[in-house]
């Protein structure tokens, strides 16, 4: 039996039984989803399965109290149609009034003509108990479906939200690899640096050769000029106290 035509029945079977607030029960089920239920839907289907199961109990009751009557007058039935055997042969033998006779046998026919619809009402409270049973059971595979459904729905949020953090993580680490980059160009940039700095101590090392090759000459003549004038003039650590004193004492030519 399909889901749909499952809660038409039940939908049916509630308002035949509850009357005015069956019909509005029963097309709040006909209409519930559990693909679509909030939780107060679910509430309310709770507390509809709870009722009922309540007048569940009752019928169960009604039932087993009606069936016990049946049951009961059918045993009465039958005693007293094995005691009217006895109660002709006494009439007969005059042991017992007429009066009782007549009393026994009202009662009898009483509760022969009572007996069908004992029956009935038997057979009524078990069919207003089999119906609940239906509600009641069709009232709890539809809460299991919407407690499945709702399952169902939580694991998949959880994947997401898992999902979700994987992404997260994933765009961090990506922002993480791209800063590592960018100090990758910096390092590049400081090499650029270096090489420049090298090739400016190049040009200085260049400007230096050169520098020294225009010194080279001056320094050369220099030490020429120093070598002529210390010829020139006698070093006065070679000259003995007797040749000072002659130089000292000496006149100077005119």
């Amino acid at each position: 039996m399909s889901n749909a035509s499952g809660w038409g029945l039940t939908a049916r079977l509630v308002t035949k039984h509850f009357g005015a607030l069956g019909s509005r029960i029963a097309e709040a089920i006909a209409n519930f989803d559990p693909e679509t239920a909030t939780e107060a839907d679910r509430d309310r289907l709770v507390a509809t399965l709870r009722d009922t199961a309540q007048l569940l109990a009752t019928a169960r009751a009604q039932f087993a109290k009606e069936h016990g009557d049946v049951i009961n007058l059918q045993t009465l039935i039958a005693n007293d149609e094995r005691a009217a055997e006895k109660l002709a042969e006494r009439l007969a033998a005059g042991t017992i009034s007429e009066a009782t006779v007549t009393m026994f046998c009202d009662e009898l026919e009483s509760n022969k003509a009572r007996l069908p619809q004992e029956i009935q009402e038997e057979a009524d409270a078990k069919e207003y108990m089999d119906e609940l049973q239906k509600i009641v059971d069709a009232l709890s595979r539809q809460l299991a479906e919407f407690d499945a459904q709702a399952k169902k729905a939580m694991q998949e949020l959880a994947a997401a939200k898992a999902q979700k953090q994987l992404q997260e993580m994933r765009m961090e680490r990506q922002s993480q690899l791209a800063g590592l980059t960018s100090m990758q160009g910096s390092s590049s940039a400081l090499t650029a640096l270096t090489r420049r700095a090298q090739a400016v101590s190049n040009e200085a090392a260049g400007m230096r050769i050169v520098a020294d090759i225009g010194q080279k000459p001056l320094d050369q003549q220099a030490e020429l000029d120093a070598i002529r004038k210390s010829v020139s003039q006698p070093e006065a650590g070679t000259e003995s106290a007797l040749e000072r004193l002659k130089r000292l004492s000496s006149k100077t030519p005119a």
